[in-house]
């Protein structure tokens, strides 16, 4: 008997949590899954400039705000370049740092991809001192460092790299310099093995790896130096912190969660011990972050960015991580925000030890001074002055328990903010005052499609302002920076950079868009949306980050609206367009001040993303429509239409008097066979009821016009008994004449050639009430009951075995009246002639034959120059609703 394979168990637990992954239903207590207000496309930017050098995979930023430079570390170059405008490459440098040809041949015997890792690579840059900058790359899989003159921008002397940075150019990478010391974190060498590491000067320190193995295939993603001995009262230690994700050893609840994010601490003043620990962190401590969703037990386990923002005190600092799922084809990511003290906190209390290779919560006594501590005051008492003066019990506790057994909670709990539609890749965080003397986080957070998110932190949660594409391709954000003198954000990318403007208040047009937006940056002058900080006035700018509803008067008064005016034939659909920015808004409708309740076929209403659709149209649909965009409980106008819903005309044989000067659209087309076999069907206009004809003066006017459209109608029939005889003629005759060949051909070509010279290819078509008919070649059918015409677009191809008859000129009606139904009537077709956004024309009838009335040539040339507009004008901003 065949056994059956056991499943997966991978499989089955990620199977069990994408449903709960996708269906968090938090509620009001805890909606983090945050929607961005307003979505800009790269076409939409505003204020952004981009710089696209010759080199691509732009990872590396150095900016120095005072001078206005911004040095841009790239694939086999550097560049200088001045923040007020990266665009300017005349004033912008470009310094080749290429791998020599050698270097590259070495790395393809490597078996290294010559495509992508042969290369150099830059992955630090960084001030050394006043006169020099530090870089290091890859260079091939050999790694290589040097000096920047800055003054000439060129490079005078080489080193070795291969301790201060990585071989593979995809292997995570952080460092900087302070007070002329050289830290950096990564994979060093060719066995991957992670490491912490003051470069220069000596001596040098690193992590240890013996007996208990202090890092396991750790990803760094970022560090940062606090300077906690300012102002300190027990004289301690400015601390260097590490941030990162490795592989887990803890014991969890989860057997497949084998990731888990960290944070790392030294002291400064570290210098390694003096038998134990030698040129080893004697500081070194760890703990770790969680940043998961209690109720639901859901670990994101992977950090990506770190972003430190100091306080006044060093100790009230706060930093801001972007997380993500171990699982790669789960796309979600989450932003949670941790307290130093809380950091503190973990680092002073229990550690961990390894027992029976399992890691347990240790609960023996701990020798004094305490192990992993910065030498302080304390210690200096008892003449413990370095740590090279620490006693061995210490150092060897310290070797032996890196880890610390509290794990640092986010502030509140709970991440601050949850997106499952996007994998977060950076972040950086600017503090802002806003007019209320709040002090508000901005967040800018990159993806990996290219985009950016700017946000705000209120309170406890996030709201996403805009969400704005920055490349066109996707591609994920590598890295970014904000200047304050420039007011600008520099974010870069592997084929480019881009310099994006803090806030862009001049996008909200309105006063409730400005405060909707809960942009500390922006405020309402009475007149536009503008940045706070160019008013040295503010008591009459209008603000509301907290709440971003109030400030605002009439702001439900619809006299700046746009009003349309609708009139539709009975039974009729029409849509009535709303298009609304605010991705946070719900569009409402009210009816003559009553608001529309219920949406369906049954309700003869329906709500979609650009309007209201009225279905089957009814004498009582009739009345005053005004749709609102509300949002934070504000109701805003956005449209206001008049709809009127005109009856349906009854049939031909009830209709009896002389036509009226009515609207085209009050007319109705039925096609009618005519005397003449070979003219084709015609179309035939019929009269409204004999109710609706006016008297007196007016009335011989259309009895006179009665009379015109009598006349002109004899006129052309006449003229197509005519043609068809002479053609009848000429086929006789060419059919009986010995060059009958000879001159139907010529007869072919110049038909072929009056075809060519239409300037519109449409023709009406008959089809069915119920469904679209289908004719082959040209339509020469007659009508029946029940039938409509259709217009179709045709390719003109004659053969030599056909012969198009000539098409019959139709009769026009007036002109509309431009003044009493401007917007025009809605034919009365079926639903395969609808067009939801009421934007489309009839075509009636073309001809090529000469016409005397002036109406027909008006209405025809006006009718294609309609079409001619609309061919190249897809899609209006506010396009003419009229039905004709």
């Amino acid at each position: 008997m065949k056994q059956t394979k056991p499943p997966n168990f991978m499989l089955v637990v990620l199977g069990c949590l994408i449903p709960v992954i996708w269906g968090f239903p938090f509620g009001p207590v805890l909606d983090m899954d945050v929607t961005p207000r307003t979505t800009v496309h790269v076409n939409g930017l505003l204020g952004c400039n981009h710089f696209h050098g010759a080199a691509v995979n732009y990872s590396s930023l150095l900016l120095e705000d005072g001078p206005g430079l911004l040095y841009v570390g790239a694939r086999e170059a550097i560049y200088k370049l001045d923040t007020a405008n990266i665009s300017d490459t005349n004033i912008s440098f470009s310094l080749e740092w290429a791998a020599s040809a050698e270097q590259k041949r070495q790395c393809l015997s490597k078996g290294k991809n010559n495509q992508t890792e042969c290369y150099n690579h830059v992955r630090f840059l960084d001030r050394y001192n006043d006169t020099h900058l530090y870089t290091c790359g890859t260079h091939a899989f050999r790694p290589r460092c040097a000096y920047i003159d800055v003054a000439r921008f060129t490079f005078v002397r080489f080193e070795e790299g291969k301790e201060k940075c990585p071989y593979d150019p995809t292997k995570s990478y952080t460092g900087f310099i302070i007070d002329g010391e050289m830290y950096s974190a990564s994979q060093y060498e060719f066995r991957d093995i992670p490491d912490i590491r003051r470069n220069f000067p000596f001596p040098n320190l690193r992590t240890d790896d013996s007996p208990t193995r202090w890092l396991l295939e750790s990803d760094f993603v970022g560090s940062a130096l606090l300077r906690e001995s300012i102002n300190s009262s027990i004289g301690d230690d400015d601390k260097l912190y590490f941030f990162f994700t490795e592989r887990n050893t803890e014991p969890t609840a989860y057997s497949s969660q084998t990731k888990v994010a960290r944070v790392a601490r030294v002291c400064k003043g570290d210098i390694g011990g003096q038998r134990t620990l030698q040129r080893k962190w004697t500081s070194f401590l760890k703990a770790r972050l969680v940043c998961a969703i209690p109720d639901y037990e859901l670990q994101f386990n992977v950090l990506r960015s770190v972003f430190v923002v100091e306080g006044s005190n060093v100790h009230d600092s706060v930093f801001y991580g972007i997380f993500g799922l171990e699982w790669r084809n789960v796309k979600m990511s989450a932003v949670c925000q941790y307290s130093l003290r809380d950091v503190q906190t973990a680092f002073d209390g229990p550690y961990m030890e390894l027992q029976d290779s399992k890691w347990r919560e240790y609960t023996g006594k701990v020798p004094d001074p305490r192990p992993g501590s910065c030498i302080t005051d304390q210690h200096r008492a008892l003449l413990l002055n370095s740590s090279r003066d620490l006693p061995d019990n210490t150092l060897n506790f310290a070797r032996r328990h890196p880890l610390m057994s509290k794990q640092i909670q986010p502030v509140g709990g709970h991440p601050l903010l949850l997106q499952r539609s996007a994998d977060y890749t950076k972040i950086a965080v600017q503090q802002v005052v806003g007019l209320d003397g709040l002090i508000y986080d901005m967040l800018f957070i990159g993806t990996d499609e290219g985009w950016m998110h700017r946000a705000v932190k209120i309170r406890d949660r996030v709201h996403i302002i805009e969400e704005l594409q920055l490349f066109e391709e996707k591609q994920p954000i590598n890295n970014m920076v904000i200047s304050q003198k420039q007011n600008s954000i520099y974010v870069s990318a592997p084929s480019g950079l881009v310099q994006v403007p803090l806030s862009s208040c001049e996008r909200y047009t309105s006063c409730y868009d400005c405060v909707f937006a809960r942009d500390p940056l922006c405020g309402w002058d009475g007149r536009t949306c503008a940045e706070i900080t160019s008013y040295a006035n503010r008591s009459s700018l209008v603000q509301d980050v907290q709440m971003g509803s109030r400030g605002c008067t009439n702001i439900t008064n619809d006299g700046f609206v746009m009003h349309r005016t609708r009139a539709v034939m009975a039974g009729d659909d029409v849509l009535l367009q709303c298009d609304i920015r605010s991705n946070l808004a719900t569009p409402y409708w009210t009816l003559n001040g009553q608001q529309l309740q219920g949406y369906g076929v049954e309700f003869g209403y329906r709500t979609g993303n650009d309007g209201l659709l009225i279905i089957g149209a009814q004498n009582q649909q009739s009345g005053h429509y005004r749709c609102y965009a509300v949002e934070n409980g504000v109701w805003v106008p956005v449209r206001s239409y008049v709809v009127r819903v005109q009856p349906v005309l009854p049939p031909a044989s009830h209709l009896s008097g002389s036509p009226t000067a009515l609207p085209e659209s009050f007319f109705t087309t039925k096609t009618v066979p005519t005397p003449s076999p070979s003219s084709g069907p015609v179309e035939q206009i019929l009269s409204p009821p004999p109710a609706q004809l006016p008297s007196g003066p007016e009335f011989q006017t259309y009895r006179h016009m009665e009379a015109m459209y009598i006349s002109l109608v004899a006129v052309l029939g006449g003229l197509c008994l005519v043609l068809t005889v002479v053609l009848l003629y000429v086929s006789f005759c060419a059919h009986n004449s010995p060059n009958a060949r000879k001159y139907s051909q010529q007869a072919l070509s110049i038909t072929t050639a009056s075809e060519r010279k239409r300037s519109s290819h449409f023709e009406l078509k008959t089809i069915s009430s119920h469904c679209n008919g289908r004719m082959e070649g040209r339509s020469r059918a007659t009508s029946r009951d029940g039938e409509f015409l259709q217009i179709i677009q045709m390719d003109i191809q004659t053969t030599p075995s056909e012969e198009p008859p000539p098409a019959p000129p139709l009769p026009m009606p007036p002109p509309l009246p431009a003044s009493e139904y401007a917007n025009g009537l809605s034919a009365t077709l079926p639903s395969v002639l609808r067009k939801m956004n009421g934007n489309s024309y009839v075509l009636l009838g073309q001809s090529d034959s000469e016409m005397t009335s002036p109406l027909y040539h008006s209405f025809t040339e006006e009718l294609n120059r309609i079409l001619e507009k609309r061919k190249h004008t897809q899609l209006d901003i506010q396009p003419d609703e009229s039905s004709v």
